[in-house]
Formats: structure tokens, sequence, C-alpha cells
């Protein structure tokens, strides 16, 4: 009889391994696409706002992380529900996240202020396609901090990426002057250039850092870790910004700037709040998808987007698409593409290798 429940119960663990694969994958999945969505929703709007007459650089920093409250629902359902599970049981259920993760949502969250600084920095002079090209190189990044902070290793494959991604940067740093746009100067193009790569640099070790973190906890990942990390790192990003946004007398000048601004008052304020919805989207897209999965996962989905993003670029903004960004975009992709086949290569030799290792321990 005890064999028989042992049995039913070893039956019962598979099935509950494939459920809990299964909700990671959705979660993946609609992580995804909600990056996606407002990845390339919310570099549209950062570029319209600065096109036609905005310069608060700290304000659209802050507006990515501001929708931040809205995550209080989740966050409250939750809670509800694990205290009447405590209630009933009497068992000791964490509730919220660990001192520790907290801590590391903090520091997390004011380096992510200042990496939304320089990127819009980056996108208040530079056009779209020369900055997501730029921006891409994060994925670079990325894979050079994991290595060092989660000790991903570096294959062939990731040191291919990191190698034509920087040289596409280097092919647009050499022919910068062709996208200038009219009126800008060469000095603040450069500057706009120079400010996306270390914006793209510093996005790098902050994907490692959230992936570092709950590494360093050693806490199990679940729906409610995330949303709460998510909550704390917007919370204190948008905190550092507002602190910026007062020291640089932002708050006096939104009113002048909505009455100056080219396309009207009005709809200064409905892109402020549209930029609101698509960077906070973004956010918890982008967050999401590194907690449930990794932080090279989300440099990959941001590179597949680079293409979508010209497209949109071209056909709705005053930008063009010539040879050095077809080039660059290019070495983008083959780096993608090479560094997709290099995990795909490397999940399926540990799937073969564990199933080895399982079939051995049932012989004996």
């Amino acid at each position: 009889m005890d064999m028989e429940i042992e049995r039913e119960g070893n039956y019962d663990k598979p099935k509950k391994l494939k459920n809990f694969v299964s909700i990671k994958s959705l979660l993946i999945l609609i992580y995804s696409i909600f990056f996606s969505i407002g990845q390339i929703s919310g570099a549209m709007l950062v570029r319209i706002y600065f096109l036609h007459g905005g310069k608060r650089k700290w304000l659209q920093s802050f507006l990515l992380t501001a929708g931040f409250p809205i995550l209080i629902l989740p966050i409250s359902i939750s809670y509800i529900k694990k205290r009447k599970k405590f209630t009933t049981t009497n068992n000791n259920i964490r509730v919220f996240v660990t001192p520790k993760l907290a801590m590391f949502s903090s520091i997390l969250g004011i380096l992510l202020g200042i990496c939304s600084y320089l990127y819009n920095f980056g996108m208040s002079y530079l056009p779209i396609s020369i900055s997501s090209l730029l921006g891409s190189t994060s994925l670079a990044f990325t894979a050079i901090f994991a290595y060092f902070m989660v000790k991903h290793k570096f294959t062939d494959y990731s040191v291919n990426v990191v190698v034509l991604m920087m040289l596409g940067s280097i092919i647009l740093g050499l022919h910068m002057n062709k996208d200038r746009p009219i009126g800008e100067s060469n000095r603040r193009y450069m500057l706009g250039f120079v400010m996306t790569l270390l914006g793209a640099a510093l996005h790098g070790f902050v994907n490692a850092g959230v992936e570092y973190s709950h590494v360093k906890a050693g806490v199990v990942v679940t729906f409610d870790l995330v949303i709460q990390m998510q909550f704390l790192i917007s919370m204190f990003s948008a905190l550092f910004c507002i602190v910026a946004m007062i020291i640089n007398k932002d708050f006096q000048a939104i009113t002048r700037e909505a009455e100056e601004f080219g396309l009207g008052q009005k709809k200064y304020y409905m892109i402020l709040a549209l930029t609101t919805i698509s960077l906070q989207t973004m956010m918890i897209g982008s967050l999401g998808m590194i907690f449930c999965s990794s932080a090279l996962l989300f440099g990959i989905v941001n590179a597949l987007l680079i293409p979508i993003q010209q497209i949109f670029a071209v056909i709705f903004l005053p930008e063009s698409f010539n040879s050095d960004k077809w080039m660059a975009l290019a070495m983008c992709l083959w780096g993608f593409a090479s560094y997709f086949y290099g995990e795909y290569k490397d999940s399926m030799t540990k799937k073969v290798t564990k199933y080895k290792h399982a079939t051995l321990q049932d012989q004996v």
C-alpha cells in the first residue's frame, strides 16, 4: 500500500514539473509581447517628443518607471490570497521580498534611472534607426557582464555576437555625418552617439544585475517575486529621476514647454501619457523576461526588434535607411542568429546529457 502511494506521488512529480514549465513558458511569451509593444511604441513617442521641441531628458527618464503604482494592484491581490492561506494553514509564508533583494532593487533602480537618462540623451540627438542599433549592443554587454556576475559561459557564439555588434557600432560611428539631422551640431550628434553606447553598457550591467540579485539571494523565482521586484526597481528609479528633475527645475518648465510644443499643448500631454504607458509596459516585459528566463534572452528579443523599429521609423518619422545602416543591421542580425543558434545547441546538449544520466540511473 505504501509503495503504491509512493509511486503515485512519483508519477505526480513529472506532471507538476510539466505544469510549472508550461506556466513559465506562457509567462515568458506574455512578457516578450509586453516588451515588444512597449519598446517599439515607446521609442517612437520619445523621438516625437524631442523632434517637436521637447527638451526635458530627466522627465522622459522618469516616464520609464512613472507607472510603477499600477503594480500595487497585482501585489495586493497576491498578498490577500497569501494571507488567507496563512490563516487557514498556520504556516509561516513569506509575503514580501527579502531585505537583501530589497537592497539589490534599490541599487538597480538608481542605475536604471541613470541608464534611462543616457538613452534619452542619445535619442534627443540621434535618429531611431541609429539609436536602436546602438542600443542593441546591450546584448553584447549583457553577455560580458553575465559571464562575470552569474557565470554564464563564453562560447564561440557569444564571442561572435560581441565582435559583430561592436563592429556594427564602429561602422555607424565612422559614417555618422550622413545621418546627422538638419540643424544638429556635429558635437551634439557625437555626444548623443557616445551617451547611447554608455547607456547600452549600463543597460547590460543592469540586466545581468537583475539575474545576479535573485541568484545571490538564493530564492525561487515566482510570479509574486517578479512583480514585487519590478515594483521596487521601478519605484527607486522613479524617485531618483524625481530628485534629478527637482534639481534641474523640470517641473517648473513643463507648462512652458507644453505651450511651445510643436504639435500643440493637448498633444504634448497626450504624448507624455502614452509614453508612460508604453515605457511601463516595456519595463514589465523586460524585467519579467529576465526573472523568468535570463538576461541573455531579453538581449536576444531586444536585438530581434531592431528591424521592426527601423521600418516604423522610416514609415512614420523623417528618417532614411542608407547602406551603412543596412550593413550594421546585417551584423546585428548575424550576431543575433549566431548567438541564438549557440544557445539552442547548448540547451539541446544539456537535455541529451540529462536524458542519458536519467537512463543510466534507471538501469542501475
